[in-house]
């Protein structure tokens, strides 16, 4: 009888059994790709979302990586540059967390070659959230909950950064935004207003918005890198300081376009507090001596693509056909503690 109720006591041993996650992608998107050595599973990113919420990944245990990258601003922060633990800004913007699985290398600077790389380095940035791994590992160490997840998601009792890293890139590779009217439009199923029809029409157009270049296809950006004509003498040595080539000085990723609505302010500085003053900017405001301005800045020398207040407004009609609200609201990304 002791030994009966003794059994009844014990709790249920976690079991290593993942099971692959499939995101239902539309037809108009690319095939997603991901690592022979951390295939998405879905223990894997549950395990990934709790790491992304847990303060504890700070030094002061009171940021998590959500904190950074909020839901409601499209899995970025609402400030022009972000504030680390130790009130220290840094000095570029919040990079929205959308499609992360095309891209080719991450940051504004592209110094992060994969998402498991990246995902290590603002833990251990003094600016940001000023924590060593192994200081979060061991803090984590005889957590039941963690041990759980950790073997589910990796069949592992003694578990390290690298599993962390993992797991958290598999969640970031699982927030996937594709069902924004734009998307729906693509798939038959919804239409443009007369605005907006402008707008696409003017996006796409050498003579019109000319976004198409950077920002073209159901990404709404090339992952490439662009001088965009901000500044004349630039501060921000930006791609320039991660490959030494002279012809990236000053460039920055490309940014994608979906959930713009809900992302500003903009540009790797957050410059611009709204969509009207990036308008403007590629409109009026290029500076086309800013070295090493992109060629695709065409209209540079008369200072923008000069657009009247008719054709800024259907533009940003079109641009307001990128928000997603159901993956800003999605209940898979929020905070499972």
């Amino acid at each position: 009888m002791i030994t009966g109720c003794r059994k009844s006591q014990e709790l249920p041993q976690p079991v290593y059994a993942p099971i692959p996650y499939e995101v239902d992608l539309p037809s108009h998107f690319p095939e997603m790709e991901q690592p022979a050595d951390n295939p998405m599973t879905v223990q894997g990113v549950y395990l990934g979302r709790h790491l992304f919420w847990d303060d504890r990944l700070s030094g002061d245990n009171t940021m998590a990586c959500a904190d950074c990258h909020l839901p409601q601003y499209a899995f970025s922060d609402n400030n022009a540059t972000s504030v680390g633990i130790d009130g220290v800004f840094g000095t570029r913007n919040s990079m929205v967390l959308q499609n992360l699985a095309w891209s080719n290398d991450f940051f504004w600077d592209g110094r992060a070659v994969t998402l498991e790389e990246q995902v290590l380095m603002p833990v251990e940035d003094p600016i940001e959230m000023h924590e060593s791994w192994s200081h979060f590992m061991n803090e984590i160490r005889d957590d039941e909950t963690y041990k759980t997840l950790f073997f589910e998601a990796f069949g592992v009792v003694a578990f390290d950064s690298t599993h962390a890293a993992k797991a958290l890139a598999q969640f970031l590779r699982s927030m996937v935004s594709c069902n924004s009217k734009y998307d729906k439009i693509l798939e038959g199923t919804a239409t443009f207003t007369i605005q907006e029809q402008a707008g696409f029409d003017s996006f796409n157009a050498l003579s019109g918005g000319d976004c198409f270049h950077c920002h073209g296809g159901s990404l709404t950006t090339d992952f490439s890198y662009k001088n965009n004509g901000l500044d004349a003498v630039p501060l921000d040595s930006g791609r320039g300081r991660v490959t030494g080539d002279p012809a990236d000085y000053f460039t920055f990723k490309v940014p994608p376009l979906r959930n713009l609505e809900y992302s500003a302010p903009y540009m790797h500085d957050g410059r611009f507090a709204t969509i009207d003053e990036v308008i403007n900017h590629y409109s009026v405001g290029l500076e086309h001596t800013s070295p090493n301005i992109s060629p695709l800045m065409e209209f540079s020398a008369q200072g923008g693509v000069q657009l009247d207040p008719q054709e800024r407004a259907e533009l940003k009609a079109f641009l307001m056909t990128f928000s997603d609200p159901d993956f800003i609201n999605n209940p898979d990304f929020r905070n499972p503690w």
